[in-house]
């Protein structure tokens, strides 16, 4: 099954919050997912497709270690995506800290600041064929 978009921008929901891109905090018993969405991209943009980010912020979530890892790798990556797994459109980057996602032609992706030149160029279609697909709203109309 295919999970990554490609050529798309994923546009902060209609009902965000944030006025401008914000860092997720941490909690007290350390990152949540969101955190490790946004340290993943931050650090690594157009690095990680969806499937890959997903997967990764699966494993620093649940803290596997690198040992289990280098043995069961594709095992456990088969045993996580036999579930249905949501799509970065549920992500909280864009519903609730203001980030959109850019997807670039190979499905890798960047986090882009709502109050951005860049995040308004995409929105406008200034940059090319890109599809624009809304974050999931936070609360039902």
């Amino acid at each position: 099954m295919e999970w990554n978009y490609y050529d798309t921008f994923i546009t902060v929901a209609p009902d965000c919050p944030a006025e401008t891109g914000t860092k997720p905090p941490d909690k007290k018993s350390g990152k949540t997912k969101p955190g490790i969405e946004f340290e993943l991209l931050e650090n690594h943009p157009y690095v990680y497709t969806q499937e890959e980010l997903l997967f990764e912020v699966h494993i620093r979530h649940k803290n596997i270690p690198e040992a289990e890892l280098a043995e069961r790798r594709e095992q456990i990556r088969d045993e996580f995506f036999r579930k249905p797994q949501p799509c970065l459109r549920a992500s909280m980057l864009p519903k609730k800290y203001g980030w959109g996602l850019h997807f670039n032609a190979k499905g890798q992706i960047a986090i882009v600041p709502v109050e951005s030149p860049d995040y308004h160029r995409f929105v406008e279609g200034a940059n090319g064929k890109v599809k624009l697909l809304a974050a999931m709203r936070n609360k039902k109309k």
